[in-house]
């Protein structure tokens, strides 16, 4: 088992205008958006950086129409990147010795290049992007247009934002796990009504589990597009999934290809997960555990070595050990075993691949 702090992360750190207490509402936010936006591409040589004083007073972009667009804090990183300037020490000049820094960079630091920018107009005109050009945006309105076609408005029916210890609670910016800005989305939904049924889960203790997916992504370049599924067993008040199993994690990178992605690989993969029945997980687990692994032929040495290293294996083994009070006895105690082993990983990316290998078991017992 494993905790999952994602959901928690972001639950801290949004204000309160980028909390959402409905997938309808963060789809009229994202369409009003991108129906603001255009993608245009332009070499490098014929932007620059100027100053603007008035009412609007620092530094702005000119694009090869002359027209002058403020940079997002997210956008003037960007943009500082590709003029090899470092944008934290930048923010501290004066606007117009930025710019000279800025336009120095662009000029003559680099080659002529093409860059992708974003444009968002909706009073101020401003710069969202600076990315290559062949950078492949997923609109998050399609992402959440979807999630409403096959999860409904996240509040009501199966699937919708977490309650607090299994039970439901209204979902208010307080509580919600549905969160956008101008640089990301996150999204965490479940199904906490139709549980898992999982006998003798822990210390010899039935239990059950929920499904739940956590969806991620970015069209200005500050994170990929992702989708995790896992089982767990609570979400607390502070958005913290407790008892998490089976985590299996993907993502898309924004290539030129990745909106098809999308299309031919995460919408069939979401479709089929809200689709998918409790019956069709209790059979998986079932199956994981009538795979035996115990006994004096060493199988379960043979089935941990031939995936880890020895050091791995016997922490695992240690892990199963302290969780359960007992030893793995079969493929389901090895996946609860790995997965608890993860918890004490500080590194992420780590962690999240031994979670992986443990959804791959489960997923492989029951074929």
């Amino acid at each position: 088992m494993s905790t999952l702090t994602q959901a928690s992360q972001n639950w801290m750190s949004r204000p309160d205008d980028e909390r959402f207490t409905s997938l309808l509402d963060m789809r009229d936010h994202f369409d009003y958006t991108r129906s603001h936006s255009r993608a245009v591409v332009a070499p490098s040589r014929r932007i620059s950086a100027t100053t603007v004083e008035g009412d609007r007073k620092g530094l702005a972009i000119v694009g090869p129409g002359g027209n002058q667009y403020f940079p997002t804090h997210w956008a003037f990183g960007q943009l500082a990147a590709r003029a090899e300037a470092p944008a934290g020490y930048l923010r501290t000049l004066p606007p117009a010795i930025a710019a000279d820094c800025i336009n120095y960079g662009l000029q003559f630091k680099r080659d002529i290049e093409d860059v992708g920018i974003l444009l968002y107009k909706d009073g101020d005109a401003q710069v969202k992007a600076v990315t290559g050009p062949s950078y492949g945006r997923i609109w998050c309105a399609d992402i959440v247009a979807h999630l409403i076609a096959r999860f409904g408005d996240g509040v009501t029916g199966d699937w919708k934002v977490p309650g607090e210890f299994g039970q439901h609670v209204a979902v208010t910016k307080g509580n919600t796990t549905l969160f956008a800005s101008d640089r990301d989305m996150f999204v965490f939904l479940c199904d906490e009504q139709h549980r898992i049924d999982v006998p003798n889960r822990r210390d010899g203790r039935s239990g059950s589990l929920a499904r739940g997916f956590f969806v991620w992504n970015s069209e200005v370049g500050s994170a990929t597009f992702g989708l995790a599924t896992f089982l767990f067993d609570y979400v607390c008040c502070n958005r913290i999934v407790w008892g998490a199993e089976d985590v299996k994690q993907v993502t898309i990178r924004h290539t030129s290809s990745a909106p098809d992605k999308f299309l031919d690989e995460m919408r069939p993969a979401l479709e089929s997960y809200a689709n998918s029945s409790a019956r069709s997980v209790t059979e998986a687990i079932a199956t994981a555990r009538s795979r035996r692994l115990s006994g004096e032929d060493g199988s379960l040495d043979k089935f941990l070595n031939a995936r880890f290293s020895r050091r791995q294996s016997e922490a695992i083994k240690l892990a199963g050990q302290s969780a359960e009070g007992r030893p793995i006895e079969n493929v389901w105690d090895a996946t609860c075993a790995i997965t608890e082993y993860a918890r004490g990983i500080k590194w992420q990316d780590e962690r999240v691949a031994l979670e992986r290998v443990a959804g791959d078991l489960l997923t492989a017992a029951s074929k």
